[in-house]
């Protein structure tokens, strides 16, 4: 695959050539939102797309963080001397938290949609440390630092008890230095692989981090401090740089000597996650520089990436393969469903049996994601349960489907009797591009017609009030569902 866009990292301005359509728009919010319901993006077309984005990007900044559990701080001795009892509360805590953590992401556009990606960016598996205040403390850090700045979000996330247990650093003592997070420190989390640091630089940085070992191990999920004692005194030389430094100075340090290397690792990564697969190294270093005069704030790199002529191209539409939970979160946001917990549970926990278990990313470098998500195992999963899906609203709604047709009679735009249109509106929704020939939005006319005869169509009697119109949405949606391209987004 090649990247063929040609826009530049300007502001976007509406053009003959560029219009402010709905084809654009839902390009913006299914990248930026896991999408949002058809209401939403129209009024976003009577408001300039720049001010569109730069709301969106301040909003998610500014939106508080999701309330604290009460056992959000508990370790072992908060908990019930019962084993079994201890045990369902872990299993009830980890899940209920897990569950919140899906709302959010469903419901709370780019401030979850990034912290989702930071999940898959600073990796922590919970099967590996399996204390429910650990995976709320790491998950608090992820909101926290979601939109917020880089550095400091580094600084934060070395020293949050699930990092600590998950990537050794407790093991990590000036008797025997644990080489693992510093390694993934430049590797994975700021530099990327052979990008800027040796061998060496990573046994001297692992002598730095040493010393994070204050725990009382008797007392499971206590809290880890910072024990001087166990932490090396001695020179290091980090990226030339020689002294007897600690925790903090490897960051300062990391940030002063390879501040490129790490804005255009993270610019590179943020820009094939929301713009292309394939990589714009041009846009992708001015991003970075952004990223380096702000001092490492994401903010600006968002507002600058998702508000310009570039990310706007129609090139990219239609480009990335999202991940089961963020697919099936953007067909239920796209089409207005009600917010249904038991629902939002349900994708999330059947997308772990297709290699997207929230907070057990597959291994420290995360979810490949994009084309990885489809094989001859997932793409079923994908086809069939759009259509679980919408039985399921069909149940809850005592047999009924007013979200299908309110949905058609937006699109229709008061052409509510007219099924040539209305069909091809809801494929041309649905797939990025439309279809590819117009065959294939005959086949697709002929499905929504369904078994109603001709007639009815030809002398203007049929219109989306029709008893059967919910399920000639249906059949339509569950076919378009059924192509390759409805997997693009």
């Amino acid at each position: 695959m090649i990247n063929c866009a040609e826009g530049a990292l300007v502001n976007y301005v509406p053009s003959a050539d560029m219009p402010w359509n709905l084809q654009r728009a839902t390009h913006l919010f299914r990248r930026i939102a896991l999408g949002t319901d058809l209401d939403v993006q129209l009024s976003a077309l009577t408001q300039n797309p720049v001010n569109v984005v730069n709301r969106i990007v301040d909003d998610a900044y500014d939106l508080p963080l999701t309330p604290e559990p009460q056992w959000a701080f508990w370790s072992l001795n908060d908990y019930s001397p019962n084993e079994d009892i201890r045990t369902q509360q872990f299993v009830d805590q980890l899940l209920t938290w897990g569950g919140q953590w899906l709302e959010d992401i469903k419901n709370n556009g780019l401030r979850d949609r990034m912290s989702f990606f930071w999940h898959n960016h600073f990796v922590t598996r919970q099967e590996d440390y399996l204390c429910p205040s650990w995976m709320y403390q790491y998950h608090k850090l992820l909101q926290q630092y979601a939109l917020g700045n880089f550095k400091e979000f580094v600084r934060a996330m070395g020293k949050t008890p699930a990092m600590l247990v998950y990537l050794n650093g407790i093991q990590n003592t000036r008797f025997d230095p644990n080489e693992n997070y510093a390694r993934e420190l430049y590797e994975l989390f700021t530099l990327g692989v052979d990008n800027g640091y040796t061998q060496d630089d990573i046994v001297e940085t692992a002598k730095a981090l040493t010393g994070w070992n204050d725990t009382d191990l008797a007392d499971f999920c206590n809290e880890i401090n910072f024990l001087p004692a166990f932490w090396d005194p001695g020179q290091k030389t980090i990226f030339g740089r020689t002294g007897n430094w600690g925790y903090d100075d490897v960051v300062d340090i990391l940030f002063e000597e390879r501040p490129v290397e790490i804005s255009e690792h993270i610019c590179g990564k943020l820009y094939r996650h929301f713009v292309n697969p394939k990589e714009d190294l041009f846009i992708i270093e001015a991003l970075a520089k952004t990223f380096r005069d702000n001092n490492f704030e994401l903010r600006p790199v968002l507002k600058q990436m998702f508000s310009s002529e570039h990310f706007f191209d129609k090139a990219h539409i239609g480009t990335v393969i999202p991940g089961h939970i963020e697919y099936f979160f953007t067909f239920v946001n796209e089409m207005g469903f009600a917010n249904n917990s038991e629902l939002n549970f349900a994708i999330g926990y059947s997308a772990g049996d297709f290699n997207q278990a929230i907070m057990n990313p597959t291994d420290v470098a995360g979810w490949p994601g994009n084309r990885d998500w489809i094989n001859s195992a997932s793409l079923p999963y994908r086809w069939e349960n759009i259509a679980n899906v919408i039985a399921f609203y069909y149940q809850i709604n005592g047999m009924a489907l007013p979200e299908l047709i309110n949905f058609a009679k937006t699109l229709a735009e008061g052409k509510e009797n007219d099924e040539v249109l209305i069909t091809r509106r809801v494929i041309d929704f649905f797939l990025p591009k439309g279809y590819q020939s117009e065959i294939e939005y005959e086949e697709a006319l002929k499905v929504f017609k369904s078994e109603i005869p001709e007639n009815y169509f030809e002398d203007g009697s049929w219109n989306l009030d029709w008893e059967y119109a919910p399920a000639q949405m249906f059949f339509l949606i569950n076919h378009i569902a059924n192509s390759p391209e409805f997997q693009l987004k």
